[in-house]
């Protein structure tokens, strides 16, 4: 009986350890689990700091065209005496020493 005794302390002993080392590893894969999804560097963030570059790429874009229709507007005013003439007329109602405007409110 001694011997089954000692068995049996035996095998209680190796099923604490099993039970305490899966449990471990239980709770460690869930743990990372958890963080993989909502820590700071984890899913949800990595789609939020994506949808911010795409949109931050959208505005660069925008305004990269807005750059080059300003250049183009500014080329035009240093160089093509009608569009000066035009924006001018356009934009500050002025005329020649000659002309009339005619305004018609809505």
């Amino acid at each position: 009986m001694n011997k089954n005794l000692l068995r049996q302390q035996v095998y209680g002993e190796v099923r604490k350890r099993r039970l305490i080392f899966f449990t471990f590893m239980l709770l460690s894969v869930i743990y990372l689990s958890i963080n993989l999804v909502f820590g700071d560097m984890g899913l949800f963030r990595y789609f939020e700091l994506n949808r911010t570059r795409k949109n931050l790429e959208k505005q660069l874009t925008e305004l990269t065209r807005q750059n080059e229709d300003m250049r183009t507007q500014i080329k035009l005013l240093k160089e093509d005496p009608f569009y000066r003439e035009k924006l001018a007329r356009e934009e500050f109602g002025l005329a020649k020493p000659d002309e009339y405007i005619f305004t018609y409110d809505r």
